[in-house]
């Protein structure tokens, strides 16, 4: 567990605001937002994401339906787009992206703990709030 981990998985938990978020990410240098946007890609497919997560992913973000990253959502194979997403380099694109790529680890992360830990689980991103 690192300090980056503990953030995206506290604003992926809704346990701080997405502006928060969206501000310590515009602090990183290009590099470490390259980084962040390919670890979260990777959290999605961890927590077994689907294609039909798109449309209350995109809801959750506040993105338009027609900003890049929500129409590459929204098309083709999940993992496959997530990657693309991950990729994607203007800046403006990056910030949706990330706002995008927390709502799907959001949307992805609910339903694996209500399918698979709701009893409990050795998942140390699952027990933030006893942390707080």
């Amino acid at each position: 567990m690192n300090e980056r981990d503990v953030l995206l998985n506290e604003l992926a938990q809704e346990m701080r605001p997405m502006s928060d978020g969206v501000e310590w990410f515009d602090g990183l240098s290009q590099e470490e937002q390259s980084e962040v946007l390919l670890l979260l890609r990777h959290h999605c497919i961890q927590a077994r994401a689907v294609a039909e997560d798109a449309p209350e992913s995109i809801r959750r973000s506040g993105l338009r339906p027609t900003h890049t990253p929500a129409v590459l959502l929204s098309r083709g194979r999940i993992d496959e787009q997530l990657r693309k997403i991950a990729r994607l380099t203007p800046l403006d694109e990056r910030r949706k992206s990330f706002r995008l790529l927390i709502a799907v680890l959001t949307v992805a992360d609910a339903r694996r703990r209500e399918r698979f830990c709701s009893e409990g689980c050795g998942h140390w991103w699952h027990r933030l709030s006893a942390v707080a």
